[in-house]
């Protein structure tokens, strides 16, 4: 395995790689690994002559500076897992310096309304940081494919938006959301839930199932009310927002037409750990 910590070495290596024609995968994270990211690792591993891994906790998309300080890191068992995968895999571990050449700084994007309503809403900027920093991730790798996880599906649009902004010859490849024996999307940030939170959290995806089953048949805002109300009897949960959005466009549905795509949209705040998740209704 090769861990690289510098971008000029970086760039040899990729020079080398497309010389050679060798196509090369790659899978942005922050770190802290699970089942999910190595999911996205494995099929990079299987569909690509070169893959690398990069880990980087970028701190331009974090609205709150104690979120980004508490998000959790493991960098060694980081390292073994994606060496469990295979040892050939390349792995990217920038400072903040190095991937920013100084301080990090935002680049703003017009992503359309792609980003104005659910994350966006309630995390100003998000976007614009998680765009800067990818952008930056594809012009150094130029990669023939990248990877991303469907549980954060608003986040595809936009980098899919952001490729046609900056006109970047990538496939962005979506991997579906990998999920725990009772529902709960892995993310990160589960490690910092209690046993105890952890346990009833498993009620997110428990209601997405609820109002895929009945967003149909009944009243969306009585469904939501009902939902919320169900989610926020446990001490500390608090339901930022629920949503049925358009899958194409992510404009909020007072009203469900059946020709179109839908996704129902979650964001539960579980003492101050933010769990997102979604799924598509039809």
């Amino acid at each position: 395995m090769l861990i690289v910590y510098r971008k000029e070495k970086v760039t040899g290596l990729i020079n080398q790689a497309i010389l050679s024609k060798k196509s090369i995968g790659l899978v942005p994270t922050m770190g802290s690994l699970h089942k999910g990211h190595l999911s996205l690792i494995e099929k990079a591993n299987k569909n690509n002559d070169t893959v690398w891994v990069s880990i980087f906790i970028n701190p331009t998309q974090f609205n709150s500076p104690k979120d980004f300080k508490k998000y959790p890191k493991n960098l060694e068992k980081d390292i073994d897992l994606i060496e469990s995968i295979s040892d050939k895999i390349n792995v990217f571990i920038p400072n903040e310096k190095e991937m920013y050449d100084g301080m990090p700084k935002l680049k703003i994007y017009d992503f359309k309304s792609l980003d104005i309503e659910l994350e966006g809403k309630y995390r100003k900027n998000h976007f614009n940081g998680v765009a800067t920093i990818v952008s930056k991730l594809l012009n150094l790798f130029k990669p023939n494919n990248i990877y991303f996880g469907e549980k954060d599906y608003q986040q595809t649009l936009i980098i899919r938006e952001l490729v046609r902004i900056e006109k970047i010859n990538v496939n962005i490849i979506i991997c579906p959301t990998v999920r725990e024996k009772d529902g709960l999307a892995l993310s990160s940030r589960n490690n910092l839930l209690s046993d105890s939170e952890r346990e009833k959290s498993s009620i997110i995806f428990v209601s997405l199932n609820y109002l895929k089953k009945n967003f149909n048949s009944l009243k969306l805002e009585s469904i939501k009310k009902s939902i919320i109300k169900s989610i926020q009897k446990n001490k500390n949960f608090k339901v930022e927002y629920l949503e049925i959005a358009d899958s194409t466009t992510l404009q909020i549905q007072k009203k469900i037409n059946s020709k179109k795509s839908y996704r129902a949209f979650i964001c539960v705040n579980i003492n101050d750990v933010r769990l997102i998740d979604n799924l598509l209704l039809n």
